[in-house]
């Protein structure tokens, strides 16, 4: 385990799931890919990205992505845009499902 960051209490994780092609090797590990989004809820910004997938250059690539967009002012379309347009990898669709029910999560977060 790596060096242990300090959370604030508006500091909240977010994790949605979405179902794997069955042609990709990640399915043979994985059924399904996670995505989780660590969120400054004061801010809106996302400021940690988990990806459940195998090669580490895509999860570096989706961090560079996702890290930094805030989903309170931007919503999810600027995301699932940047995802559509320039990751081409057979898991696209499922980690664009992710990404919407991370934010579905986050709304009805709010809404509590």
């Amino acid at each position: 385990m790596g060096q242990l960051q300090d959370f604030s209490e508006e500091h909240v994780y977010f994790v949605s799931y979405a179902k794997l092609p069955e042609d990709m090797s990640a399915t043979y590990i994985h059924r399904v890919v996670g995505v989780g989004f660590l969120i400054n809820t004061k801010t809106g910004i996302i400021e940690d990205v988990m990806v459940t997938l195998l090669s580490d250059l895509c999860k570096e690539f989706l961090h560079y992505l996702i890290v930094g967009h805030n989903i309170e002012e931007d919503g999810v379309e600027g995301l699932v845009e940047k995802v559509e347009n320039r990751f081409f990898g057979y898991s696209q669709k499922a980690i664009i499902v992710a990404i919407k029910g991370v934010h579905r999560r986050y709304l009805h977060w709010k809404k509590r």
